[in-house]
Parts: structure tokens; sequence; C-alpha cells
């Protein structure tokens, strides 16, 4: 099949499948002399593999790794999807419900319980935790799971405020110099605060700030602060971590 057949059958565009060639990720079977790409069933069984990835939050350069793992199995990949696919449709059946009670609450139809006003609100697991165990091993994470875990609910709110604080203060400072004596002083109150909940090397610091511009997940979620945040966190915690190690 011709890109433009793939991009149709499939429902992307022809740009995306341009992408996934130039970065190795999905590779047609052909090419011809005048520059056509040509795709194979083999092909299209990697491209639906990538968009069940791509549907499940995993950034492009992570897919890229595991489907090109000697050890990558295909049917355990396909059960695994099936499986987070399955958790997320409970999840969703769960919160549409609290929608339409809540409609019917709000309309005095009925009365709800605080705890079913956050029925299906679940935010005890962490997608990225798998990712940080790899990149930085068990310790730092352990630690700050066993010291979240343990804090009683006004303390995780508590906690979940003083996180966005500090967000929301170095967004107020994003478009500064990442190695002004503001940006610094901002970035250290976010290093001073991992490390009240992990064990974060200079290091790890910086390669953590690397990770908002190289996953897309976090940049989504770091720049609803503010656009820009991301990239302007990763150049001052380089900054930081550069400074310090002196």
């Amino acid at each position: 099949m011709k890109v433009k057949e793939v991009a149709d059958l499939v429902g992307i565009s022809v740009r995306t499948l341009h992408h996934y060639d130039e970065i190795g990720l999905l590779i047609p079977e052909k090419t011809t002399e005048s520059g056509y790409r040509l795709y194979s069933d083999a092909n299209l069984e990697v491209l639906q593999q990538i968009l069940f990835f791509r549907e499940l939050g995993f950034p492009l350069k992570k897919i890229k790794e595991i489907i090109n793992s000697p050890s990558f199995d295909r049917e355990e990949a396909l059960k695994l999807h099936r499986k987070m696919l399955l958790e997320r449709r409970r999840r969703l059946d769960q919160m549409i419900t609290t929608v339409v009670k809540t409609i019917q609450h709000s309309k005095g139809e009925i009365q709800m319980s605080n705890e079913e006003k956050f029925a299906g609100f679940d935010f005890s697991h962490n997608p990225y935790e798998q990712e940080a165990r790899e990149r930085w091993g068990d310790k730092a994470v352990d630690k700050a799971n066993a010291k979240v875990g343990n804090m009683s609910k006004d303390e995780q709110k508590d906690f979940a405020e003083d996180f966005n604080v500090i967000y929301r203060k170095l967004a107020a400072i994003r478009h500064t110099s990442p190695k002004s004596e503001e940006a610094q002083m901002g970035i250290k109150e976010w290093f001073d605060f991992l490390n009240e909940m992990g064990e974060y090397s200079l290091d790890a610091f910086k390669g953590l700030g690397q990770m908002y511009v190289d996953d897309e997940r976090f940049t989504k979620n770091i720049d609803k602060f503010g656009e820009g945040l991301a990239e302007f966190m990763k150049d001052a915690m380089a900054v930081f971590a550069d400074n310090n190690r002196k």
C-alpha cells in the first residue's frame, strides 16, 4: 500500500507516517526509485501496535525502544493493551455514572453523598512510575511512595497544594533567563521539594528536567501551568545541576 492509502485506512496524516519513517519507528517495506513509500502487511501490524501504545499515552521514543527490543512479544503486548483498555473503560464508565448522578443532584432529583461525588477518580496509580524506576532505580521512587502513602488525606492535600504553588511560581518567571538568580532560587525550591519526598542526585534532577521535554505527557501536564514552562524548567534544572556540581 502507498502512504496515502495507509493514511486513509488508518485515519492518520501522511505527515505522521513520514515522521515515523524519519525517526526509524515505522520504516516502509520498500521505497520506489521515484521515492514512493510502500507498506506491507507486516508494516501495518507494526503500525497497529504503535497506535495501541499511543492510545495508552506512551511517547514515540519509548514505543521505538519497546517494539525494537529483542524480547518484544506482540501477543503479550496485545494482552497487556487489552487489560489496560478494559481498566480505562471501567473507570470511564464509573465517571460517566458520577457525571449523570451529579447532574441529577444539581437539579434536586437525587441526593449524593460526598463519597459518591468522587466515585471514579483515582490518583493512586502513577503512569510514569515504571519509567522512573528504569531511569533512576527504585530507591527514590520507593521512598517517595512510602512518604505519600503514610500521609493523611489532609497531608496529601497540603502536599498537592505545595506542589502546585511551586509550579505556579515557576510559571510566573518562565520568560526570564534560566540562569537568573530568580530562576535558580525557584528551581532550588523544586529540587528541595523533590528531595523531601525521595533522594534525587544532581544527575537525576537534570535527567528529570530533560524528560519534561522529551516525554510529551510531561510537557502537556507541566505546560498547563503556562506554555513553555517545561522547557524553562529543563534549562533551569540543568543550570542548577551543573552549578552545584562545582
